[in-house]
């Protein structure tokens, strides 16, 4: 059995305040009726058939209850017929009804005694169990109509026949307002469970989507910055023995990336700690980065021209996020693929509505497969760059195309709105 204080322990070691259990906030109390359904109605039915026996004591029927004759039998037959039907009161309503008002009517007519108490039962439960409206509405009509028979209304209006009739009226309608006041709590239960459903699933695929933006932002950090790191550590291993300077640079540039990808990767997890625990987290790179990317690229690969066109300032930050990245990936592609003599055309142009991307290099010269990472994510098991670069087009609203070219590169190109509304 767990500990109270297992709950507040969890939630801290995944980073979030205690949570207090929640309760419900309306509660029904249910007494000893509603927990044993059986068992009240037949209590209901011994007391109704009691009461009618102590009804007929006091009207002078006394006769009836010594059981002298025949039509004694049948009279008490009725009576327990009519008052142990009450026991199919909850799962057949109009059908317990016409039993009870049929042994009302034949001990009326042609036996010894007058009526039963189980009628007041069986109008209630007819309007608070019998789902169909027509039904309930006949069976109360037949009950008012052997009150006007049984008490002459018809022909003399007394007071004892109109309490009689209203009595009637107000056991059915009470039960009837009972029911519709349970259906509409049940409705009420029902959605409140359907609106829970919903917000779990909500949940659910925020965390999915957090889950993707985050494994895509940590494959842009990790990929570029590792990859430079790759290509200067091999350098410095060429020319350690014949230039040490040149490779003491290298392996200083080695760390200049290890470092600037610690920081990155420490500023995206920065956002999965607390509120509380969080420090001063530095802002996501945008357009005016590129400069600064560029340099570094330039130290790996042999020539880098970058071009820009617009005012870069006026681009929304989650654009100028996405380009930032979609230039990072495709540089780290260059890198990876193509290798330090390529040579690469990085362009960004600003138009009124969208910003246009441009990254080409003109192929491997030492024989490797151009863009060979953009074909492996075509195939099953590939890498996840350009599918990385293509949600980011798509989930702002644009567009990414990634090919090879026909003189042996490889470009990508990407169009992205600015616009807010197109931007989503």
């Amino acid at each position: 059995m767990k500990s109270p204080s297992h709950i507040p322990q969890a939630s801290h070691a995944a980073g979030a305040s205690p949570e207090i259990p929640k309760l419900p906030v309306w509660q029904p109390f249910r007494g000893p009726f509603a927990r044993w359904p059986q068992l009240t109605d037949l209590l209901i039915a011994l007391c109704a058939f009691v009461l009618t026996l102590l009804m007929w004591s006091h009207d002078g029927a006394n006769e009836v209850l010594a059981l002298r004759n025949l039509w004694d039998v049948v009279a008490f037959q009725c009576a327990f017929i009519g008052c142990f039907a009450l026991l199919w009161r909850r799962t057949h309503p109009w059908q317990t009804h016409a039993v009870v008002l049929g042994a009302t009517l034949a001990l009326e007519l042609g036996l010894p005694a007058e009526g039963i108490v189980a009628l007041a039962f069986s109008l209630y439960s007819l309007g608070r169990y019998e789902a169909n409206g027509r039904a309930s509405v006949i069976g109360v009509l037949g009950a008012l109509a052997y009150v006007v028979l049984d008490e002459r209304l018809l022909i003399e209006l007394t007071a004892e026949g109109t309490i009689a009739l209203v009595l009637v009226w107000a056991l059915w309608h009470i039960g009837r307002r009972l029911r519709f006041r349970g259906e509409y709590l049940r409705l009420l239960e029902e959605r409140a469970e359907y609106l829970e459903r919903e917000r779990n699933a909500d949940s659910e695929r925020a965390v999915a989507a957090e889950r993707t933006r985050i494994a895509r932002e940590m494959h842009d950090v990790v990929a570029h910055q590792v990859s430079l790191m790759t290509v200067q550590a091999g350098a410095a291993r060429t020319i350690c023995r014949n230039n040490p300077e040149a490779a003491s640079e290298a392996m200083a540039a080695v760390e200049s990336a290890g470092r600037h990808a610690l920081s990155e990767m420490r500023h995206l997890l920065g956002v999965l700690r607390p509120a509380s625990d969080a420090s001063q987290l530095a802002p996501q790179p945008d357009l005016s980065d590129i400069p600064a990317l560029i340099e570094k690229v330039r130290q790996v690969v042999a020539r880098v021209d970058y071009e820009t066109h617009g005012e870069l300032a006026n681009v929304p930050a989650r654009v100028a996020l996405a380009a930032y990245r979609i230039i990072q990936e495709s540089l780290t592609n260059v890198i990876k693929h193509v290798g330090g003599k390529a040579s690469v055309q990085v362009r960004v142009r600003v138009a009124p509505e969208q910003l246009a991307i441009f990254v080409r290099d003109d192929g491997d010269s030492s024989g490797k497969q151009p863009g060979g990472e953009q074909l492996a994510d075509e195939q099953p098991g590939g890498g996840h760059g350009i599918a990385g670069m293509r949600e980011r087009a798509e989930l702002l609203g644009g567009h990414l195309h990634a090919a090879a070219t026909d003189e042996g590169g490889f470009e990508v190109s990407a169009q992205l709105p600015t616009k807010e509304g197109r931007a989503r």
